[in-house]
């Protein structure tokens, strides 16, 4: 695996650090974590679409997308409620 360096202004830069301090890892490794976790467009879309057809086949429920997205909408409000309370 090569190396490349990536440019971002300092005060990213330094608030990686600081991330990456708290969780006890480097900012490289931290990157590196964000990348392998985080899903592309395209691959939210594909297991949008694995999801939904497991849900028709297993337990005979028809996700359009408007419930997809209010669901997604909700989950995302749950989160931020979750982390608000937890700060």
């Amino acid at each position: 695996m090569s190396d490349a360096m990536i440019r971002v202004p300092a005060e990213v830069r330094d608030r990686l650090a600081v991330i990456a301090e708290a969780q006890g890892t480097s900012i490289r490794s931290l990157v590196q974590e964000f990348a392998e976790s985080t899903l592309t467009q395209e691959e939210r879309r594909e297991r949008a679409e694995r999801t939904r057809a497991y849900l028709a086949e297993n337990f005979g429920v028809e996700v359009d997308d408007e419930e997809s997205a209010t669901m997604g909408r909700r989950l995302r409000e749950a989160f931020a409620r979750q982390q608000s309370d937890a700060v």
